[in-house]
């Protein structure tokens, strides 16, 4: 009986090859793709946007802050 219970340990899955498995996972991939709710072209434009004015405020805060972090250095060792 132990036996038995050994051998079902894998299941299905433990009963196929490496090529089987793969192609399983990239059947499950395309399925999930399949799910996937793509955004329209005017809310890619609109994400986009705010993706690049937000990198623009980035950039100009570190900037400053570099700029800052400059002339107290200049400052404090001349």
């Amino acid at each position: 009986m132990d036996s038995q219970a050994k051998k079902k340990r894998g299941g299905k899955r433990g009963k196929k090859g490496p090529f089987a498995r793969m192609g399983l996972f990239y059947r499950q991939v395309i399925a999930e793709l399949r799910k996937v709710v793509w955004p329209s072209r005017s809310d890619l434009m609109s994400y986009t946007t705010v993706v690049i004015a937000f990198v623009a405020v980035m950039i100009g805060i570190v900037t400053v802050i570099d700029w800052g972090f400059t002339e107290l250095i200049k400052y404090v060792f001349g």
